[in-house]
């Protein structure tokens, strides 16, 4: 393991819902490393084709975040050790990190008269973050609730219509998810969005982070169904199976349940969901999708789907499967590693985004390939080129070497003309 009880924080990981399901458990994750109690399960940063590789040590990873809730973190805590998610022993050998954490938590801010000042407010905390804890990069990871998709509005095309609307007092047409994206880019920081919302995925904000040079990846966190269905649809292909339908429901329960019931916020996921079936076993097949709130399920997620294809002269193949895990303890070593990974990006120097982190996610940024095999051989290849390049620059000049060793301030935040 990388991690090292005496580290010296470098890196921020600042949580949009940092005091959701997934983010406590990243936070209760990150300490428990950081404190030698848990072995590294499930992170991909720490499996050995990369384990080697310049990843800034998790043990050197500070939290904070924002959040429109004021539930404590050990509260939280201990209410999805209740529900099984991790043990209620674990949570108190982490208190007093969880309790020191609860100070890098902002509300996030509302009730002001413009969205501009919304989005200056959060930019505002994520550089204090960064100041008062002398860290070498932040990276910003919204891990917040899924959102309905924001009515269109000619500012997701143009910067300059989405200046002015910013700053017209009244005018809401940023959903938060896109004004927290808004701040890390103005904050200079790096951004992963593991949700489906809209967040960076608007056009004008996304030429706004291209311009301020910083390392982002998205969109909407692979944990699970999503997951399997991009291991098993390239067998089929491969095999020259003509898959004729995939059929999928999803039951689960928790906060995401509660949620995804909205007709409207759902709709994003189902998208997200299937876009990357389709892109393997093509647009003809048959995909009904169904997700629906089981509150009693709690944080567990249970998906089942049901295959058909066509096999040697027309004779009929069928596969189910069922998967079932605590959802959040999925997603959570895949937040750790955004962390690492788009820190080791912005170290190297990387602007714009990182398409070889696709691995990660459902919808992926930047890229086309959904094949799950595929898109690890590419993380992994980007992985140690990235990591190969930085220990050159850092070996290439003495100078070079204690700039790379000091803390790098982000680059100047992009104001709109």
């Amino acid at each position: 393991m990388n991690s090292s009880h005496n580290t010296v924080p470098d890196v921020g990981a600042w949580f949009i819902g940092a005091r959701g399901s997934l983010a406590t458990t990243a936070t209760i994750g990150i300490h428990a490393l950081s404190a030698g109690l848990v072995e590294p399960t499930g992170l991909v940063t720490e499996t050995d084709a990369v384990r080697d590789a310049a990843f800034p040590p998790i043990a050197g990873i500070v939290v904070g975040g924002h959040d429109i809730s004021d539930t404590p973190l050990v509260e939280k805590a201990f209410a999805l050790a209740d529900g099984g998610m991790f043990p209620a022993s674990l949570v108190e050998k982490v208190r007093s990190a969880l309790v020191a954490t609860e100070q890098n938590i902002r509300r996030v801010p509302s009730g002001l008269t413009t969205q501009q000042e919304e989005i200056d407010l959060l930019a505002a905390d994520i550089r204090d973050f960064r100041d008062r804890h002398g860290l070498r990069e932040v990276v910003v990871v919204d891990v917040s609730s899924t959102e309905p998709l924001p009515p269109y509005h000619p500012g997701f095309e143009s910067d300059e219509v989405l200046t002015a609307a910013l700053r017209t007092p009244g005018v809401r047409i940023l959903p938060p998810s896109s004004r927290a994206a808004a701040a890390a880019v103005a904050a200079g920081v790096a951004y992963a969005a593991f949700t489906p919302s809209a967040s960076l995925n608007l056009p004008a904000l996304r030429d706004r982070a291209d311009r301020a040079g910083i390392a982002y990846a998205g969109q909407d966190g692979k944990t699970g169904e999503t997951l399997l269905r991009t291991v098993l649809a390239p067998m089929f292909a491969a095999r020259g199976f003509s898959v004729r339908s995939w059929a999928g429901t999803n039951l689960l329960g928790g906060g995401d349940g509660a949620t995804l019931a909205d007709p409207e916020a759902v709709r994003s996921k189902l998208v997200s969901k299937n876009r990357g079936l389709h892109a393997l076993v093509g647009d003809d097949v048959v995909a009904p999708l169904h997700i629906d709130n089981v509150p009693d399920l709690g944080d567990v997620k249970t998906a089942w789907d049901h295959v058909h294809a066509a096999g040697f002269l027309g004779s009929r193949v069928t596969l189910q499967t069922t998967w079932s895990a605590y959802d959040s303890a999925l997603a959570a070593p895949l937040v750790i590693d955004l962390v690492r990974a788009l820190a080791l990006a912005t170290r190297a120097g990387h602007a714009g985004v990182v398409a070889d982190l696709g691995c990660f996610f459902k919808d992926p940024w930047g890229s086309d390939v959904h094949a799950f095999a595929e898109q690890t051989t590419r993380f992994v290849d980007w992985t140690l080129r990235t990591s190969a390049s930085l220990a050159h620059a850092t070996s290439a000049s003495t100078g070079r070497a204690e700039d790379l060793a000091s803390p790098v301030r982000a680059p100047e935040p992009v104001t709109a003309p």
